[in-house]
């Protein structure tokens, strides 16, 4: 894996904080992680009911193809970075009227 710098003054000008940059990314990143699981795991759930297919290496094949197509992918943190410098994200603040409770 090689290592990437990432130009962090860029980030913070995104959303005019660091910190809210990184807590954007945390939650993309996890966003990104779970569709990424639930992509493999709906791909994985094919060859569940095949165990007398599991035997057959062309079948191993196929199972060794899927997971390794998802072992070279990007991490999802590296994702959620490329999409927010690209401008692909979009957060909002929610606003002072949002916190307050009606009744």
């Amino acid at each position: 894996m090689a290592i990437k710098t990432i130009d962090m003054n860029r980030l913070a000008a995104l959303t005019g904080n660091l910190y809210e940059s990184v807590a954007v990314l945390s939650k993309r990143s996890r966003q990104v992680s779970t569709n990424v699981k639930n992509e493999l795991d709906d791909k994985l759930a094919y060859f569940e009911g095949f165990e007398q297919e599991l035997e057959d290496p062309r079948f191993q094949e196929e199972q060794a193809k899927v997971s390794i197509e998802y072992e070279v992918k990007p991490e999802p943190t590296e994702m959620a970075i490329d999409e927010m410098l690209e401008g692909d994200v979009y957060f909002r603040r929610p606003s002072e009227e949002d916190d307050q409770i009606l009744f």
